[in-house]
């Protein structure tokens, strides 16, 4: 027992260091960390360490997904659920049925079967190391988006196709039971983790002021979506997603600003720590997997792991040829009727609502206002073909598919092959894709959003919240929790600084210069709180004042300088 709390707290401590240096570097952390773990499962007496998939797949995967599902917006996940759709069940099943064939032929001995499965184990792509890396170097968002939109949902597809494949080694199997079992564990899958999100986000949005009690039930979130809905043979991987998705989008609605900021710290901490453990594990458990494949067959899965590489890098290639393509008309339409929608919005809103309908008009205000926004936006953040590259490279494998290989039937023919054969493609994939993906990056030359303008956006998205808080003050129905009117004198302060702090925030995105009056107030403002820092690190040194006093006090003043970092 020792000995694995030792590994653990080793293991942890790597991927804080790697994960601290790999920007450094300029190498992603998933890449580093699959070279280190190889590396520590060389030294002496380094233990024969093999993870039950079961633990990876049911422990580890429902967090990593709920994690990620979290942070990713609805609203870019929706516009691009058609290109994340096609690459995540399309392009699953290309590569999946693709590569089957190839491996059928070059080891015809295990049958089509599990040369399908083999063929899912290796089709998803994991979004983490190409996510790293896009975000460092400042790929654009869009691309980020469905990048990530990508690694949560291809992994059920291949889940799906590799049951598939497994209960068609022992039985036969229609395809159109294929068919109808993917419609039910996708559409099942929705359905638990639709309820999961709901009926979380509802009871966390019921205890108020207790963070720790709404973490508590954030943890279990992702095994109460995943575990029922595996017990219903659907994807869990589907519900996992999906909870995350309501949670992420739900959160800024019910869940107080405490809670947000705890939702994000601790969720990044879980998937910093599970996700790149998986991949420090893929390379420490590699001797092991060579070690189960006696005599030539080490040399002959090595081979075929790269054959296979490079047939998924060639069917990711041909994919996006005809996907890119799309999303370019995609662009030249929404600049057609970029000017005719704008002017229908335009003659919709001059014309104002019937007598009767106010309600009804405000519907259609918001849906017309939303289409706008789509338009402006496939019309605006279009995807050109060096970022159609990016997304071709970007094909790296990793937690499912490591996991998954371990899941094949213990008495399939060839099985320790086949379990190498993937995992040379995952490492392939992670060394040479993620390792060369920066320098791709940087040779064609992508570029994220304009900074100045992010700046013109958020200034006016600024102004509007300003807006909103003047109307509410200027309010006549304004009036205090008891039903009584706020002092006069005090709602004419709050109004006064409220107008200072628009022209103040618009003065600190205009100006640039790091001399100006605006830039020094907010460096002195920092220098006082360091002050008081200091200050109340002396008297807690004194033991002058009580320490639920000195809580309150340390409380305030990170809450001051979380204003300034």
């Amino acid at each position: 027992m020792q000995e694995w709390a030792l590994l653990a707290v080793a293991a942890v401590l790597i991927i804080v260091v790697v994960s601290y240096a790999a920007p450094r570097l300029g190498v992603a952390a998933p890449v580093l960390l699959v070279l280190v773990g190889m590396g520590c499962s060389q030294l002496p007496g380094a233990p024969h360490l093999v993870v039950e998939p079961e633990w990876i797949l049911v422990v580890v995967l429902p967090p990593i997904l709920y994690s990620a599902a979290v942070n990713v917006p609805v609203v870019d996940f929706r516009r691009d659920f058609a290109t994340i759709g096609s690459l995540s069940v399309l392009l699953v099943a290309v590569s999946a049925f693709g590569t089957g064939l190839l491996i059928w032929w070059l080891l015809p001995e295990i049958g089509f079967a599990a040369a399908l499965a083999l063929g899912a184990v290796i089709s998803p792509p994991d979004a983490v190391a190409a996510t790293s890396i896009g975000k460092k170097l400042g790929l654009p968002p869009r691309l980020v988006t469905i990048l990530e939109g990508e690694g949560l949902v291809n992994d059920a597809t291949a889940l799906v196709l590799l049951r598939t494949a497994v209960l068609a080694i022992t039985a036969s199997v229609t395809f159109g039971g294929a068919l109808g079992d993917f419609a039910y564990a996708v559409s099942v899958g929705v359905v638990v983790g639709a309820a999961v999100g709901l009926v979380s986000v509802w009871a966390r949005s019921r205890i108020q002021g207790q963070p720790v009690l709404t973490t508590a039930i954030s943890f279990v979130v992702p095994f109460l979506a995943f575990i029922p809905a595996e017990e219903l043979h659907a994807s869990g991987v589907i519900a996992v997603v999906v909870a995350g998705l309501i949670t992420g989008h739900l959160s800024a609605r019910r869940f107080s600003a405490h809670d947000r900021i705890s939702e994000r710290t601790n969720w990044r901490t879980v998937q910093l720590l599970l996700e790149n453990g998986v991949f420090l594990l893929m390379g420490f458990e590699l001797t092991s997997v060579v070690g189960a494949v006696a005599g030539d067959g080490v040399t002959r899965a090595l081979v075929i792991g790269v054959v296979a590489t490079a047939a998924l890098v060639v069917l990711r290639v041909a994919f996006m040829v005809p996907l890119i393509a799309l999303l370019r008309r995609q662009q030249r339409r929404a600049d057609a009727v970029t000017g005719k929608l704008d002017s229908f919005v335009d003659r919709f809103t001059a014309r104002g609502p019937r007598p009767g309908e106010e309600r009804r008009y405000d519907r259609g205000i918001r849906m017309l206002r939303r289409k706008q926004a789509d338009v402006a936006f496939y019309a605006s953040e279009g995807l050109s073909w060096r970022g159609g590259a990016v997304l071709a490279w970007s094909g790296m494998r990793g937690v499912v598919t490591v996991a998954a290989a371990q899941t094949l039937p213990e008495d399939l023919p060839f099985r320790s092959e086949l379990v190498l054969i993937a995992f040379t493609v995952a490492i392939l994939t992670l060394v040479v894709q993620g390792g060369s993906l920066p320098l791709v990056i940087r040779w064609l030359g992508i570029r994220g959003n304009d900074a100045e303008h992010e700046r013109r956006e958020y200034a006016r998205l600024a102004g509007e919240l300003v807006t909103a808080s003047r109307t509410l003050l200027e309010s006549s129905a304004l009036c205090r929790e008891n039903g009584e009117p706020f002092d006069d004198e005090l709602l004419e302060q709050t109004l006064e600084r409220t107008i200072a702090m628009s022209e103040s925030i618009e003065k600190k995105l205009v100006e640039q210069d790091g001399d100006s009056r605006l830039h020094q107030r907010f460096e002195l403002q920092r220098l006082m709180l360091d002050a008081q820092q200091n200050a109340l690190l002396d008297a807690r040194a004194s033991g002058t004042y009580a320490s639920h006093t000195l809580e309150k006090a340390q409380n305030f003043i990170d809450s001051q300088s979380a204003r300034f970092t």
